[in-house]
């Protein structure tokens, strides 16, 4: 609290150490997040810092140790925000907290180059580490950090994924389960909702698509000249406007909350009733579809483990740049299923 602060003293490491009865050097090791101080010493000196109104000074920590204590999380700018960008956010910063590291959201536009944000953050170096997602197979953003040996973790595989932190959502498993749930309602005439060509868990999915044709026998396939990062205005327009063998589906997967929403609401101003004659399957990080239409199929994706693994990722691989990467891979099951 304010009152542990002298008339006009202003709060710093020297400040903390009065008030904690400890160095000087340890109270920047603490509040470093050094590993040979003590949990307990940690919490002491953090809430002390807290309570004085402790705030350090980014430019002279730089100068110091050479590091920003930043950590850049760079996100394609949506047509279509959805809840898993914001519960990714969240669950990012939440886990970074109480630590030396402070997130910065740094944009990526459709219309420029995604190296562009990668390589202005590294080459002025603006932050320690970076977290990206929207990942390709050969993804120029990957290739790149990994030449410099700069920290990063991304929220997907590529090509490269078993020497760099990441973390997956196994899209291969959702398709073939969302086949298999419609199937089991009787529906044989399938199609799925990609996300934009060329990413690597539309690949996936693509894959899942196979191996549901495969397995279960069913008529499926991706749907043409459509892609689930769409507007969605342009999905419903899309639907009311084609004439094609996309609409003669009774049964849709869907890559996203957003996108299920405008196909959902393309099919119901065409007189189509969800859940007796066509239903519906998507998923979401944050439970919020079932109250747009109960009858919707739905597999949930926990988004929050996603950010914490990320974040842990990152900083390891800041903390320890020779050590085994952090990878995580979430396989869903019929119980994600709802």
């Amino acid at each position: 609290m304010k009152r542990h602060l002298k008339p006009g003293e202003k709060p710093t490491l020297k400040t903390i150490a009065r008030l904690s009865g400890l160095a000087v050097a340890t109270v920047s090791r603490a509040l470093g997040d050094a590993p040979d101080i003590s949990a307990d010493t940690k919490v002491k000196v953090r809430r002390i810092a807290d309570e004085v109104g402790y705030i350090p000074n980014r430019a002279g920590v730089r100068l110091r140790t050479g590091r920003t204590n930043v950590i850049s999380l760079i996100l394609p700018v949506e047509s279509n925000m959805t809840n898993h960008t914001a519960k990714l956010q969240s669950s990012i910063a939440h886990e970074l907290r109480g630590t030396q590291f402070h997130l910065n959201v740094t944009p990526q536009f459709p219309d420029e180059d995604p190296l562009k944000p990668v390589r202005y953050i590294v080459e002025n170096g603006l932050a320690d580490g970076i977290i990206i997602n929207s990942t390709r197979a050969d993804d120029e953003r990957v290739a790149y950090m990994m030449e410099r040996k700069f920290p990063f973790a991304t929220h997907g595989r590529t090509g490269w994924s078993d020497a760099h932190a990441y973390f997956d959502f196994d899209n291969q498993t959702f398709v073939t389960l969302a086949a298999k749930h419609l199937a089991g309602l009787g529906r044989k005439r399938m199609k799925v909702l990609l996300p934009p060509s060329g990413l690597n868990y539309t690949n996936d999915m693509m894959t899942g698509i196979i191996m549901a044709r495969d397995m279960l026998g069913v008529d499926i396939q991706a749907m043409s000249n459509l892609h689930a990062e769409m507007a969605a205005e342009q999905i419903s327009a899309w639907f009311e406007d084609a004439k094609s063998s996309d609409q003669t589906a009774d049964g849709y997967i869907i890559s996203s909350p957003m996108a299920c929403i405008a196909v959902v609401d393309a099919l119901e101003r065409q007189g189509v009733k969800l859940g007796q004659e066509v239903d519906v399957f998507s998923r979401e990080a944050i439970p919020f579809l079932k109250y747009f239409r109960p009858q919707i199929h739905l597999m949930r994706e926990d988004v929050g483990w996603v950010g914490t693994h990320l974040a842990r990722a990152v900083v390891q691989a800041i903390r320890a740049p020779n050590a085994k990467p952090l990878q995580g891979l979430e396989v869903p099951n019929e119980t994600y299923i709802r």
